[in-house]
């Protein structure tokens, strides 16, 4: 496999390499990250079939479109984001890919869904980005998630999502996962500062990656309910069903059915 120092030190561009540089960082954080995407898309085959049209919401680097291809070659993608950089090394990724379509918008704006080119959407996904919102704009933006969603179809949304009444179950799991984490480091993992350090270095990244920060800053600082909360604020905003499909300590999957 081709490291993105190498790509970069040698002038060229692989978005593969990056897109994989992109998948261990994040996996530093999420060990068990590639278990949620499977039973995302278990979920989005048992709702959806094996041709679903899925809205990638705040899509990155297009991990959730790279495994949905994988697992179901006839879906089609629309991914959504404001992320330059990452959506540089989407779009580099997929660009040959007719199944895929990617759409620069903000998520807090009212109108970003008129950027979308579709209507209805047989499963909407995301992963491990919607905790950069707060509670309210994150409320908001479920209200106009539903209506895009068909009848009959899903919404699912992976991430961080704290219970706040199992103190001590949280800090028992977080040191644990800390230390792991300090041992992975120690043997020459990639964490979130190291790998934007690298797209700055890259060439094709270096601008994207600068427009980036001007955007988002290091990190943002949004909000991490729990599962009872986002089902709740889901039916509130229209769907039929809604709870969590999978969890680990610290994490889980809410998904709510329209």
């Amino acid at each position: 496999m081709t490291d993105v120092t190498e790509t970069a030190a040698a002038g060229t561009t692989d978005w593969r390499a990056w897109q994989d540089s992109w998948d261990r960082q994040q996996e530093w954080y999420m060990p068990d990250r590639e278990e949620r995407f499977r039973v995302m898309l278990d979920m989005v085959e048992a709702f959806a079939g094996p041709t679903p049209r899925v809205l990638d919401l705040a899509c990155g680097t297009g991990s959730i479109t790279d495994r949905l291809l994988t697992r179901l070659p006839g879906a089609t993608s629309v991914g959504v984001d404001l992320d330059p950089a990452l959506l540089a090394i989407a779009r580099g990724t997929f660009a040959d890919d007719e199944r895929v379509t990617f759409v620069t918008a903000d998520l807090k704006d009212p109108q970003w869904t008129r950027a979308l080119p579709h209507d209805s959407y047989d499963a909407v996904l995301t992963a491990t980005a919607l905790h950069w919102l707060h509670a309210e704009p994150l409320t908001a933006l479920y209200g106009r998630l539903a209506p895009l969603v068909r009848d009959g179809g899903v919404f699912m949304n992976a991430d961080h999502m704290i219970d706040e009444s199992t103190p001590r179950i949280n800090a028992a799991e977080r040191a644990l996962r800390h230390a792991r984490m300090d041992r992975a480091k120690e043997a020459g993992a990639v964490d979130w500062a190291d790998w934007w350090d690298l797209a700055a270095k890259d060439p094709a990244l270096a601008g994207p990656t600068a427009r980036r920060f001007e955007i988002y800053g290091e990190h943002a600082d949004g909000d991490t309910p729990s599962v009872s909360w986002h089902a709740q604020a889901l039916r509130t905003a229209g769907f039929a069903e809604a709870r969590a499909v999978w969890s680990s300590p610290s994490d889980a999957m809410v998904l709510a059915v329209r």
